[in-house]
């Protein structure tokens, strides 16, 4: 429709417009929720052309408050939340730093010849004196320098719920724009209804920089669509088409993310393609190496993530708790925007930077990996990828493990019903990326008989495995009772002698399946490293099936999914059947669910459940 019939038929518009919302006020005050009564200087008709680029979505809980964030592609002169009966908060207002889109980019209506800034504000409101208990509705409204304005729908909200309350939440991760996603969580709207919260295991898109992943890629599978119901993603099933939505989810429920690979950014570069810099990171330590400054003086810390890696769009959509540092790191920055544990009802949630960068498990001599370094890029440190380099130390005396013990003893922690962790990598999976063990890097130099270098390859000991070593012993030793983890794109979980849980729940498209029997994991196999020529043998063996911590998977306890020859899987890893896990509080139950996404007709079945308690639970008890 051109703008001289949309403006010919605006007033059929405003009233279909203002015939809806009063369904929708109806709707709520049937559910008994109370109904925010506009203010004076924000009551008016919406505008037809203009609109907000998200719905809201919660972060923050507190006692008595909740933050209620949304975007716009305008800045606006007013971002307002309207709240409970006549309640009002103002938003604060800022620009995303690092929005961009390239050729690469797939946002609707429009291509990207080159890598170019995308504006795009972010609004925050704390609607503060919450009741207890009690949900409210809400509705945000920004307003345009013209007056117009783009009103949400209402949704509701609440303060963080009081120990005893049941919950249902969610556990998901590595969403990616993988094309299942808006599947799985149109499913667990309709199977589970209203959500408490949301915890997400980091993934959440595939490049951070590149604004469209998060808000309007072509292919209805951008990070918030997916999660508020506002999808269209179309999925070719057996002689059917089925167009998923996602869930109305986030604009209910809190969300709780952590960094995962892919909410890291690599060196900042004018000309390179986005992908190209995501993949481009370079440990810390190699910064003022390659980097050097005049007269010795030091670079600054942006200095320092722009020329190594960084989290600054994932720091700016999210508002997450502030982590207190251990008192002998007083005066160091808080590190709530990488890690953090909050309190959420019966729950206490211990959120860790876990992670590192993907390279290609590839031996080929053309390939900056996981194992080797380009052979044409052997006398050039600069070029160098440096093997599957962590981004955050976890280290036995690392700033973040001495958070983590002092969390671990804290009595927040103590008194919580519920102790769960999470973090992005696998401490145990039958997925592809547990291998090799989560150490640094060790660099082996090759070279050729007239003693110039030939090649680079990487070694990682097992028995330096950060989190074998250091994190689990931490946390089986505290009362801890679930490990929640992502980062392999299937569904599996374990148990230790302890009673500890282990539960990785990311099958939303993209799997490599399980590596058991014949599926052999990609490793620098003898037979590989000849095939190559200019590596040396490799001194650790990289197990190419199974776990290689030595635990075993589960069997789903309901109804698991079997083989074609009628064998019991203990793992989930499809391309057309998602999965998903809800945590009921009230029951301490953990259900998981799959949904063959191909199938009109399909069910939801229920194919795993365990209560939540370890051994030295029912000791004490």
């Amino acid at each position: 429709m051109n703008r001289r019939n949309l403006t010919k038929y605006k007033g059929l518009i405003l009233f279909i417009v203002a015939l809806l919302c009063a369904l929708t006020l109806f709707a709520m005050q049937s559910a008994n929720l109370p109904t925010p009564e506009p203010t004076t200087r924000l009551e008016q008709m919406p505008s037809a052309d203009l609109a907000l680029l998200t719905d809201p979505f919660l972060q923050c809980p507190t006692a008595s408050s909740v933050n209620v964030v949304w975007f716009t592609e305008f800045e606006g002169v007013e971002h307002v939340v309207e709240y409970g009966s006549g309640q009002s908060a103002i938003a604060s207002t800022r620009q995303l730093s690092q929005m961009y889109e390239d050729s690469d980019s797939q946002a609707k209506g429009k291509t990207y010849p080159s890598l170019t800034p995308r504006a795009i504000w972010r609004h925050e409101a704390v609607v503060n004196d919450l009741p207890v208990g009690d949900r409210v509705s809400y509705r945000v409204i920004s307003r345009s320098d013209n007056g117009e304005a783009a009103i949400s729908d209402f949704f509701s909200l609440a303060a963080t719920p009081l120990a005893g309350q049941p919950l249902k939440i969610l556990l998901t991760s590595d969403h990616q724009l993988k094309p299942m996603t808006p599947a799985n969580l149109q499913k667990v709207e309709e199977t589970v209804g209203r959500l408490d919260a949301v915890f997400f295991a980091g993934d959440l898109v595939n490049v951070p920089d590149r604004a469209s992943e998060w808000f309007d890629d072509a292919s209805e599978l951008s990070f918030f669509p997916a999660l508020q119901g506002r999808a269209r993603h179309v999925v070719e099933g057996a002689g059917s088409t089925t167009t998923y939505t996602g869930g109305q989810i986030i604009q209910n429920a809190p969300l709780f993310p952590i960094i995962g690979n892919h909410e890291v950014m690599g060196r900042k570069s004018e000309t390179d393609s986005l992908k190209a810099q995501f993949s481009n990171t370079l440990p810390r330590n190699q910064v003022e190496r390659l980097y050097p400054t005049a007269n010795g003086t030091d670079l600054s810390a942006d200095e320092i993530a722009d020329r190594s890696y960084n989290v600054t769009t994932y720091k700016e959509i999210f508002s997450l708790p502030a982590a207190k540092l251990p008192n002998k790191r007083a005066g160091k920055k808080e590190k709530g925007d990488y890690y953090y544990a909050v309190s959420f009802g019966d729950v206490r949630l211990v959120s860790l930077y876990v992670t590192q960068v993907w390279r290609s498990p590839d031996l080929s001599p053309d390939t900056k990996g996981r194992y080797r370094e380009k052979s044409e890029d052997a006398e050039s440190p600069e070029k160098w990828g440096y093997g599957q380099h962590i981004f955050e130390d976890i280290r036995k005396g690392s700033e973040q493990y001495e958070w983590l013990q002092q969390e671990l003893a804290s009595p927040e922690f103590k008194q919580a019903k519920y102790k769960i962790v999470m973090m992005h990598h696998p401490p145990h999976t039958l997925g592809g990326n547990i291998v090799p063990a989560f150490t640094d890097p060790v660099a082996v130099e090759n070279r050729g008989d007239s003693g110039e270098l030939a090649s680079i390859q990487y070694e990682y000991p097992k028995e330096d495995d950060y989190i074998i070593r250091d994190l689990i012993p931490l946390i089986e030793n505290s009362d801890t009772q679930l490990v929640f983890y992502g980062h392999s794109h299937l569904w599996n979980r374990f148990v230790s002698e302890s009673g500890l849980n282990f539960l990785e729940t990311s099958n939303v498209g993209n799997s490599y399946g399980a590596h058991l029997e014949e599926n052999f994991r990609e490793t620098p196999t003898a037979e590989a490293v000849g095939a190559v020529g200019d590596l040396q043998p490799f001194k650790e063996t990289y197990e190419a099936t199974g776990d290689p911590n030595g635990l075993s998977a589960i069997v789903g306890t309901v109804a698991p999914l079997k083989d074609d020859s009628g064998n019991e899987l203990p793992y989930i890893a499809s391309n057309e059947i998602t999965s998903f896990t809800i945590f009921d509080t009230g029951a301490g139950l953990l259900s998981s669910y799959y949904f063959d996404t191909t199938k009109l007709d399909s069910e939801v079945v229920k194919f795993d459940e365990f209560e939540i308690f370890r051994k030295r639970d029912s000791d004490n008890a």
